[in-house]
């Protein structure tokens, strides 16, 4: 069975990382601040990614790949 997740631009950088906890490295990766990182984490994933000068296609990217990035880790162990 596939597990299906869907992160959009709107969820907050807290329910992000309490949801998905493998999305941390990926934002650290990326420079977006994250509760690993010791900054605040108030905001949107949107709003946090723009504070660090990406553009709105950047951050649609950045949705898609954490897309993939959870969607894989959390329907990887149910492989046939």
């Amino acid at each position: 069975m596939d597990i299906k997740v869907h992160i959009d631009k709107t969820i907050t950088i807290e329910d992000l990382v309490r949801e998905h906890p493998k999305s941390v490295g990926f934002l650290m990766e990326k420079g977006i601040k994250c509760l690993a990182c010791g900054e605040p984490i108030w905001g949107t994933l949107e709003s946090s990614a723009k504070e660090k000068g990406f553009t709105d296609e950047e951050i649609d990217k950045i949705v898609e790949e954490l897309n993939e990035l959870v969607t894989k880790e959390e329907g990887g162990s149910e492989k046939e």
